[in-house]
Order: C-alpha cells, then structure tokens, then sequence
C-alpha cells in the first residue's frame, strides 16, 4: 500500500472505487456458478422442447461472468477474461445462426428450413443449433456490455487506438 491510498480497511481499484473482499460471497459465488452455468445451457438446449430458448439461457449464462466479478472485483475478472474470448463468443454465435439458417439455401431450401438437411432429425438439430447460437451471442453480448459500462466510456474521447 503506497502512502498516497486510504487506510479504510478496502481494496480500492485503478479507479478509486472500492472494492471489499468477503469471503462469504466469495465462497457462494464458488460453489453456485458451475450450478448456474448448467443451468444457463439446460434452458438453452431444451428451449425446443419446453419453456426457454437461446436468449434467457444465454442470459442466464452470461449472468455467471457477472457474479464472478462481483464477488472477486471487476478488474481481476476483466484481467483473466481475455476480450478476444468475448468477442469470439459472438461472433460464434452469430455465425452458428447464419450457417444453419443460409446453409438450407444451397441445397434448394428456404431460410432455416431445416428438413432441407440430409440429416435424420434435422428439425431438432437444426433448432438446437440456432439456440445454442442465440445463447452464445447472448451471453457475449451481456458480458460485453457489463465490462463497458464498468470501466466507463466517454463517446467524446477517442479510442486508444485512434490517434
């Protein structure tokens, strides 16, 4: 600790907001994500079949980033999270929709027309493709939208990248 930083007992982050270790939600947050996570692709996969679908088990999905970085701060879940990993998530999601929905073309159907594939049960998998798809395009989008809005944005100034 530098002589400059408070002494009130918190973890303050880059940006001076205060950050408390608990360990009690530390631990929660432990044992309940991979519960969660499951739980996120149960909804996502039987979306076909029964209540759910690939938008509420993405977000449910997406929500476990969240939990992780509020119980071990934003900027060490920001930290492990690599950027190319979210923005991967969606760009898989994206192109996982595409491919089952224009895939049916060349093979003289309609946009996702599943039966158009050679493939025994093509509706099913068809269907489970494109939520999956919805999902990961889901859950990228709303971790991705949870970094931005936590570290801040001023449409005013420009990108690091820009000169």
């Amino acid at each position: 600790m530098s002589a400059d930083e408070p002494n009130d007992g918190l973890v303050h982050t880059e940006d001076r907001t205060p950050y408390v270790e608990s360990t009690i939600i530390m631990t929660t947050v432990r044992t309940v994500a991979p519960f969660i996570l499951t739980l996120g692709l149960f909804v996502m996969f039987h979306g076909a079949d029964s209540a759910g679908g690939g938008f509420q088990g993405g977000a449910i999905a997406g929500t476990v980033v969240l939990l992780l970085a509020f119980a071990f701060g934003i900027r060490a879940v920001r930290d492990w999270l690599n950027p190319a990993a979210v923005l991967g998530l969606v760009a898989a999601g994206v192109g996982t929709f595409l491919l089952v929905a224009v895939g049916s073309l060349p093979l003289s159907g309609e946009f996702l027309q599943y039966t158009a594939y050679p493939v025994p049960h093509a509706s099913k998998y068809g269907i489970e493709l494109v939520e999956l798809g919805i999902g990961a395009l889901v859950a990228g989008v709303i971790v991705g939208l949870f970094f931005l809005v936590a570290v801040g944005f001023d449409p005013g100034e420009p990108l690091e990248d820009e000169p």
